[in-house]
């Protein structure tokens, strides 16, 4: 097992005001990644999970957007107050929060074969 058990990116992305994607910033996830943080420390997690800021995880349409590594499950729509559920049922029981989960992220992404297989 490597330094952290988990690492939480938090997209923190942001575009301008007339970008008609929008964006995670300006949806909340500064105060996302705020709250995910304190919750770490309270519940003295700190050394375990690491809460990092990313730029463009390419979820705008879902934001605010975390993913959730080494798992790679990907959360959307996700708000300060769901914070201390992830952190529970998540990162300390193993059980992703089902009603925060990107649907369309759940099937790993298909690549094609070289040669256009």
């Amino acid at each position: 097992m490597g330094r952290f058990r988990h690492h939480v990116f938090v997209c923190e992305n942001r575009r301008p005001d007339d970008d008609p994607r929008g964006c995670c910033a300006c949806r909340g996830s500064l105060e996302v990644r705020a709250a995910l943080k304190a919750e770490l420390k309270r519940r003295g997690l700190k050394g375990g999970v690491r809460a990092n800021a990313s730029g463009c995880l390419d979820a705008c349409a879902h934001g605010p957007a975390m993913v959730v590594y080494p798992e790679g499950v990907w959360y959307g729509g996700v708000t300060p107050a769901d914070v201390p559920e992830i952190v529970e049922r998540h990162l300390v029981g193993g059980e992703p929060v089902e009603r925060l989960l990107i649907r369309a992220y759940l099937q790993p992404p298909r690549h094609e074969e070289p040669g256009g297989r």
